[in-house]
């Protein structure tokens, strides 16, 4: 998988540009050669930032059961951290360099612990907003650090798959430690602290993440970039996608009171689908050289616009949980592919950068949509809402696809990303 990481690079640099980094010759890896550590190390760094995410529903309703915040205060809380986690990811991947990865990593990771303990100050909803919305702007940059090392490898789907199986695992751990343990005896403060030392620890990793990244090569020739129709195609197909993931999540519970499946059911529906997320990224990190990232994008988004139908025609008990698990385990399987995706559709990598932001800004969003169509406390129509943003992503996709097949020369042996 991952072995033979002493390859040297080539000493030739592009082009006979004495600026430019040299081009890696390893199988692995488009520039620079990081070792099997130091890989891990930057996959934890972007996880460890990420872990919240998997954690608001039991964070944010501990603060909500100590009436700390009213659930109008709670949903804008959720939203503004979700909102500046994708504006950090951008400002990190467009404004940062990728030298002294390092250093920067560890003063990430102290602020990020910072703010957590942070939370256990705020006495108002105000409070709590500002420090959570600053917290996601650090958390952004720590993602960035995850991104930029995936943009670097040629096997883009299986690293991805790597970093997305990393943080769920890591989330569905800390999920278990927190509802079974520490938010029961020591509530949501307790809660945002085992964040914080979480933080606060991964400081000693920080420090074995490489030195810097180096850039990556930019033929001459080469017209790829974020402002491209293929990247602006890709970027919309991801951020429908996780415009339906977002929407159709956020009124679960509602959804299923209104076919008349109890709020402890969903409950334990919301538990057991983080164990299935988990085996969505692992199959999408297994399977990633026997599986087209074409076929799993189209694949997937029919498979969850199926689930979605389902959902919005009263289901069965059964046919509610399986339908909300098949989107509980695409949610984590398509990640690795969509990074392959952002690869075909821009050569430069730059806009695979981008690809953290357009699925959080789509989650931020989708429940703000789909809220749009509710009537009367109905929420019927969001399965239907959710069904719209999956064929918005279907035939951006599909368009991406066709122009690629018609420009198949801008995708080097090489660099295919699958």
């Amino acid at each position: 998988m991952m072995d033979g990481l002493s390859l040297p690079m080539s000493d030739t640099p592009s082009n006979g540009d004495p600026q430019m980094s040299p081009v890696s010759t390893h199988p692995n890896w488009l520039v620079g050669n990081p070792t099997l550590v130091q890989q891990w190390a930057a996959l934890w760094i972007g996880s460890a930032g990420l872990l919240v995410l998997g954690l608001q529903p039991i964070l944010l309703g501990a603060l909500f059961s100590e009436q700390r915040v009213n659930f109008d205060e709670l949903a804008l809380i959720a939203t503004a951290e979700f909102i500046m986690i994708a504006l950090g990811s951008i400002l990190a991947a467009t404004v940062i360099s990728t030298k002294h990865l390092r250093i920067k990593s560890a003063t990430l990771m102290l602020l990020l612990g910072v703010l957590n303990y942070a939370v256990s100050f705020a006495t108002t909803a105000n409070e709590l907003l500002l420090v959570r919305s600053i917290a996601g702007l650090v958390e952004g940059g720590t993602v960035a650090v995850s991104i930029e090392l995936i943009t670097r490898c040629r096997h883009t789907e299986r690293m991805g798959g790597y970093f997305i199986s990393l943080q769920t695992l890591a989330q569905c751990a800390l999920a278990a430690l927190l509802a079974l343990w520490i938010v029961p005896l020591s509530g949501s403060n307790g809660g945002f602290n085992v964040l914080a030392i979480v933080c606060f620890a991964s400081i000693t990793v920080a420090l074995l993440v490489p030195a810097e990244y180096e850039k990556l090569i930019k033929q001459k020739d080469n017209l790829d970039g974020v402002f491209t129709l293929r990247s602006a195609l890709a970027l919309l197909a991801i951020f429908s996608f996780f415009l339906f993931i977002g929407s159709l999540w956020a009124f679960l519970e509602p959804l299923g009171a209104q076919y008349g499946i109890d709020a402890r059911h969903v409950g334990m529906l919301v538990s057991i689908s983080l164990g299935v997320q988990v085996a969505g990224a692992i199959c999408a990190t297994l399977i990633d050289r026997r599986l087209d990232y074409r076929v799993a994008m189209i694949a997937s988004v029919i498979a969850a616009a199926g689930a979605a139908l389902t959902l919005g025609n009263q289901p069965s008990m059964l046919g509610f949980w399986v339908s909300a698990l098949v989107v509980a385990f695409l949610w984590m399987f398509i990640t690795p592919y969509q990074i392959a995706l952002t690869v075909a559709a821009d050569k430069s990598r730059a806009t695979a950068l981008l690809l953290p932001a357009a699925q959080l800004l789509g989650a931020a969003l989708g429940p703000i949509g789909a809220s749009l169509f509710i009537i009367n406390d109905d929420v019927g129509a969001v399965p239907y809402f959710g069904v719209a943003a999956l064929s918005c992503s279907l035939s951006a996709s599909c368009v991406l696809l066709i122009l690629l097949a018609g420009n198949t020369v801008t995708l080097d042996t090489k660099d295919k990303p699958y």
